[in-house]
């Protein structure tokens, strides 16, 4: 399948060669300022794993929707569980998103101090009543937290900050890993309703796999969408905004989009890779100078994070405005 998007081979970030590390990192780093995404092989994440989470993923969203709705993420404090078609409005521009999604984090059980204080974005997963899916899925994320904080050593030696620097920012992270269904086009309700409307992602990294369907889309630096078509083992990873506040844009935040394909039902699990929450975002020191400042006052992880999904989810704007 070809793409202009650059598709990295990361198994030297898996080798002791220090040589390939380095040329894994000078490709992340030039494909983050050029693009903003790329595609990644050669990663430990199994053939057999991503079949599991598939199948999985059909059977949930196959269900009644009184039973998915049993786990509604809009009755969740902490945005866990499952988004109902329409729940999300990516582009405000655009009716709400067709799609329908499933949200897991890192999971603290209910006594957890952090949960028992109230913390925003803390508490326990909730999964579906399905056999053998918390251990599936509780695995998966942990998977995905180790792929995404290797990637990200290698991030942040382009940066040219300590190879640790995002490892200690990411102990117990507010990352989530979202499985999404994408009905047929033709069950929109109106034209212009788009599987998920252009937006940029919130946190660090985005790591995705895409099924066979098709329909994701990327805007390049000239603001035309080129396809970002599924290739057999990869993901496709792109930055977020929160990286591109610590690199001072250097890192681009590139909108994209899903065109919900014709005819077939489409999969899709990104998991969004994103720190503690206390973390402090603030402009890294080799991302900036006296002819370079930085552009975005500094935040903290919760606050960014926060403040987005009250710009995306009716459900979080309500409850805002409750408070306030």
């Amino acid at each position: 399948m070809h793409t202009p998007l650059p598709i990295i081979d990361i198994a030297p970030l898996y080798a002791s060669d220090v040589k390939g590390w380095h040329e894994v990192a000078r490709q992340i780093d030039t494909a983050c300022r050029d693009w903003g995404f790329f595609y990644i092989r050669n990663h430990p994440i199994s053939a057999e794993r991503i079949a599991q989470l598939k199948g999985a993923a059909e059977q949930f969203f196959g269900l009644p929707v009184e039973q998915k709705l049993q786990i509604d993420i809009t009755k969740s404090t902490h945005h866990r569980g499952y988004g109902a078609i329409a729940t999300e409005q990516l582009d405000p521009a655009k009716p709400s998103d067709l799609k329908e999604t499933f949200d897991m984090g890192f999971h603290m059980p209910p006594d957890h101090p952090e949960v028992l204080a109230g913390k925003p974005l803390r508490g326990p997963n909730r999964h579906p009543e399905l056999e053998g899916w918390p251990a599936l899925f509780e695995q998966h994320y942990q998977d995905m937290h180790a792929l995404a904080c290797t990637l990200l050593r290698a991030v942040a030696n382009a940066l040219g900050v300590e190879s640790g620097f995002f490892d200690k920012r990411f102990i117990e992270p507010i990352s989530v890993f979202r499985m999404i269904h994408y009905p047929p086009r033709q069950t929109a309700t109106a034209p212009e309703q788009q599987g998920a409307g252009a937006h940029t992602d919130y946190g660090c990294i985005t790591l995705l796999y895409q099924d066979q369907a098709g329909g994701l889309q990327v805007q390049n630096v000239r603001g035309e969408w080129i396809d970002a078509p599924p290739i057999e083992g990869t993901f496709v990873v792109n930055i977020g905004d929160m990286m591109a506040r610590w690199s001072n844009d250097r890192y681009k935040s590139t909108p994209h989009r899903v065109i919900s394909p014709l005819g077939v039902d489409r999969y899709s699990m990104p998991f969004f890779a994103e720190p503690n929450p206390d973390t402090i975002i603030s402009c890294l020191p080799g991302c900036q100078s006296r002819d370079n400042p930085p552009k975005y006052p500094d935040t903290t992880c919760s606050a960014y994070m926060l403040s987005r999904f009250a710009e995306t989810y009716a459900y979080r704007r309500e409850a805002s405005a409750a408070v306030n």
